[in-house]
């Protein structure tokens, strides 16, 4: 026998705000090298995925594709990721990471888990473990794939 579990719109909008809360939080305790929060997902999908098209990206994001590739066009004049050919269709392009831009993402992660890694220490590990099984959970509300490794 199933039972229904309601969420209510109140409910749904506090998990909303302390997730936002908690990322400015991070944000503000690591600035991201002066990337946007957005920048960061294309760089984390370039890592996670390798080379894209920007249609491809922006479906990851999600965003327009306009969007896209206003946003590849500042990480290219950054140095953080390159246009190249597309290998199966040299008509296409396809967006990469540089060095740079994978040191840059790397950098900034590790200085965002060490800062998540300090917040959970201050709960009990009971709770420190409460937040953490919940990842999964998150990652699956996002709609996106992380592999884990």
């Amino acid at each position: 026998m199933t039972t229904e579990f309601e969420v209510s719109q109140q409910q749904s909008l506090q998990l909303l705000i302390s997730l936002h809360r908690l990322l400015r939080t991070v944000r503000q305790a690591a600035p991201a090298n002066g990337l946007y929060p957005t920048q960061l997902i294309v760089l984390s999908q370039l890592l996670q995925g390798g080379p894209m098209r920007v249609g491809e990206l922006a479906a990851q994001v999600p965003c327009s594709q306009p969007t896209a590739t206003t946003m590849v066009s500042h990480l290219e004049a950054m140095g953080l990721v390159a246009r190249e050919p597309d290998p199966d269709d040299r008509r296409a392009i396809q967006v990469t990471l540089t060095e740079t831009g994978r040191e840059t993402i790397i950098s900034v992660t590790h200085g965002d888990a060490e800062i998540i890694a300090a917040r959970l220490a201050e709960l009990t590990p009971e709770e420190a473990a409460q937040v953490l099984a919940v990842a999964p959970l998150l990652e699956r509300l996002s709609g996106q794939r992380v592999d884990q490794r």
